[in-house]
């Protein structure tokens, strides 16, 4: 990787009883996300990339600007860093409107050194209605798209999310989603991102890095890891996969839409997207179910040959199965009892039957 498109971060951190010690190399532009349960370390790698955590031990640099190098005596202060800082909270200026806000990130970014216009992150976050609206006035969606628009602002090399979304309800994570995943397609920029939610990662990062106790337990391409029956994300009632397709038709008669993947197509109810538009569709393993034979008259709109990869128990009475559908990774969680009487064993082949229905975008 080219040392002037990645992220580079050697970090020591010692607390009372924990110590962080991680070592990263990431790429510098899209989305790695950094997951783990609480007090593995995501919040405290995040403070000390943007230089808030002085004790910290090491050695960062991001697109090939050294921010830390212990060994040089090199510490750049936070305010010299170019990093943009999005927390759960959304902390704007109260005294402040919105458009002064978004304004205040800029004006620490000399003209020249200026990438992101106020114009294109007002834009790419959907504000420009709510410029001239006092903070107060704002609902808690809208106070976050503020908040990440006056990151942006910066013009950061590096954009740190800190569980942006914890602080939403439901109906406010998805007014916020689309414009996270417009940041993801439409910026040539590094972000970092710290969630919880396993289906917010699936549907924004590109990468993920899996933290325990301080450390990386492991790194790799979200749908590889997500997949991968040693780890902890493919067990449970929430283990998914990710296919990428691109909307290839649309039926008007009896409204299902066709979407072509590596391995096939995929037919769904009509999907409200444009013909050539590429999506992440989501595959909770729970929605997977398993036969040995190509079924006949059937009402499930998708069965897709597959081999088995592996088998896992999940939980009492449960297995997980690892398939391999023409090179993409699918998992389907089924019951003891059926693995048995399928008699599943690595390599087998198997159909995997998927209700369009179940299938998420």
């Amino acid at each position: 990787m080219n040392e002037q498109q990645h992220v580079r971060a050697r970090i020591g951190l010692d607390y009372p009883g924990f110590a962080l010690d991680l070592d990263l190399d990431l790429p510098g532009c899209g989305v790695t996300a950094l997951f783990g349960p609480s007090g593995c370390g995501k919040t405290s790698c995040l403070r000390t990339i943007a230089g808030l955590e002085r004790r910290a031990r090491g050695q960062i640099s991001i697109q090939g600007e050294c921010w830390q190098d212990d060994a040089r005596g090199l510490f750049l202060p936070p305010y010299r860093r170019a990093v943009g800082y999005v927390f759960q909270e959304a902390n704007l200026f109260a005294h402040l409107n919105v458009a002064q806000n978004v304004a205040f990130g800029m004006q620490r970014v000399p003209p020249g050194q200026r990438h992101v216009s106020l114009e294109q992150a007002v834009e790419l976050l959907g504000i420009g209605h709510l410029m001239q609206r006092r903070c107060d006035a704002l609902s808690g969606g809208e106070r976050q798209r503020v908040a990440i628009a006056r990151a942006l602002a910066t013009s950061p090399r590096i954009l740190l999310l800190d569980e942006p979304l914890a602080a939403l309800d439901g109906a406010r994570k998805a007014e916020v989603l689309p414009y996270l995943e417009r940041l993801h397609r439409e910026l040539d920029m590094a972000v970092l991102y710290v969630s919880h939610a396993l289906d917010e990662i699936a549907r924004l990062a590109d990468h993920l890095v899996l933290l325990e106790d301080g450390h990386i337990r492991a790194y790799g391409a979200v749908n590889e890891m997500l997949t991968r029956l040693d780890l902890p994300l493919a067990h449970g009632d929430a283990a998914a996969a990710m296919l990428d397709a691109t909307v290839e038709s649309h039926n008007a008669n009896d409204h299902i839409s066709t979407l072509r993947f590596a391995a096939g197509v995929l037919l769904l109810p009509q999907a409200a997207s444009r013909i050539g538009r590429r999506l992440q569709l989501r595959v909770q393993a729970r929605d997977v179910s398993l036969t040995l034979q190509p079924p006949g008259q059937t009402s499930i709109l998708n069965i897709l040959s597959a081999t088995v990869t592996g088998l896992h128990e999940d939980g009492p009475g449960q297995v997980m199965v690892g398939l391999d559908v023409g090179g993409c990774a699918l998992l389907a969680r089924v019951t003891q009892r059926s693995a048995g009487a399928l008699r599943l064993q690595q390599g087998q082949r198997v159909f995997a039957q998927i209700k369009g229905m179940a299938i998420l975008g």
